[in-house]
């Protein structure tokens, strides 16, 4: 990795996202919203770029002024956007979201014909893949052509050039007409890729096959439940050739799995929660972060648990991604790495 010329790229959707003004308020009583920035891959860039990391960001925008609000606030984040395409006939996406700690965070897409499910073969061509350290790619990219394609076809420059990927599982189930297609999809990409990370429940819905181990709640404030045996599927997982899976379990911090099979637990930093919306792409950022600079699993992701930690005391995601003088203050209050 030591001979690129930049450390990461991520690819895939991005959002203006609207956050409710009233915190704690029912949906239906929100009167007014903040707009932030949103989409994980976004958010993943924007926490690295915080932190120092030379991070581009692959998405697509339409041709209006959502558009231009989120490759603006990128560009003063030291984002580069030099590969975001403008796609002329689609709308660039939004997110409104309502807050209701501990637990209720309704939420819901605006995502029909979605620029950044546009982006394309070329659109990838044109980023030079192979010029970083670390390409991630994102699930929800997974979910539509051309998009699928793209993220297929990055992943093989990558692997032909030794830039690492790391896969973001990101499983949105309003997203896929089938929750056993996201499952599919993953697997196939799964031996293309280094590191996987995703919650329990991600890792359930990526070795999902019958339909009725998937128990529908209410999907505007919680992903379906999906029963299951997470040591079977985390086996499973592994199985595909990937090196590491990180496995996100909130306030208890996350388990590194290795091929071998081997378990390491890393533990959280206890924090009081506002919004959990955004902590699992500041974890990423943290932890992919620890991983540019050489640092060993266990340090990057206490880097990761910090920048999470931190996220999840504030009410939005890209727009509030630690610095690192941020993170190394908070780390050293809570006793050190």
């Amino acid at each position: 990795m030591t001979n690129k010329k930049f450390d990461i790229i991520t690819i895939g959707r991005s959002s203006i996202d609207l956050y409710s003004q009233n915190i704690g308020s029912a949906f239906n009583d929100i009167k007014g919203f903040d707009a932030f920035v949103g989409g994980s891959p976004l958010n993943i860039a924007v926490a690295c770029a915080r932190l120092g990391a030379s991070a581009t960001l692959l998405t697509a925008v339409g041709n209006d002024k959502v558009g231009e609000f989120i490759v603006e606030f990128l560009n003063k984040e030291s984002v580069n956007t030099d590969v975001i395409p403008i796609k002329q006939t689609s709308r660039s996406s939004a997110v409104v979201l309502g807050i209701e700690p501990p637990d209720k965070f309704p939420l819901v897409f605006y995502r029909d014909n979605a620029a950044d499910s546009q982006i394309s073969i070329d659109d990838v061509q044109k980023a030079k893949v192979e010029d970083y350290k670390i390409l991630l790619i994102n699930g929800t990219a997974l979910n539509v052509e051309p998009t699928r394609s793209a993220t297929f076809y990055a992943t093989e420059v990558a692997n032909k050039n030794e830039v690492d990927v790391v896969l973001d599982l990101d499983f949105r189930a309003d997203q896929w007409h089938d929750y056993r297609a996201f499952g599919l999809t993953v697997r196939a990409i799964l031996p293309k890729v280094k590191i996987a990370m995703g919650t329990e429940e991600e890792m359930l819905a990526a070795t999902l096959s019958d339909a009725s181990q998937v128990v529908i709640k209410d999907q505007q404030i919680s992903a379906p439940e999906i029963k299951g045996d997470i040591d079977v599927s985390i086996t499973q997982l592994l199985a595909s050739g990937i090196e590491v899976l990180l496995v996100k379990r909130g306030a208890d911090g996350v388990s590194i799995y290795r091929k071998n099979g081997i378990r390491e637990d890393v533990p959280g930093f206890p924090v009081d929660i506002l919004n959990v919306l955004g902590a699992g792409d500041a974890f990423a950022g943290g932890f992919l972060y620890g991983i540019l600079q050489g640092w060993d699993l266990y340090k990057s992701c206490r880097m990761g648990n910090a920048s999470g930690a931190q996220v999840v005391t504030k009410k939005g995601c890209a727009n509030f991604m630690p610095t690192l003088e941020e993170s190394f203050s908070f780390i050293e209050e809570k006793g050190g790495f």
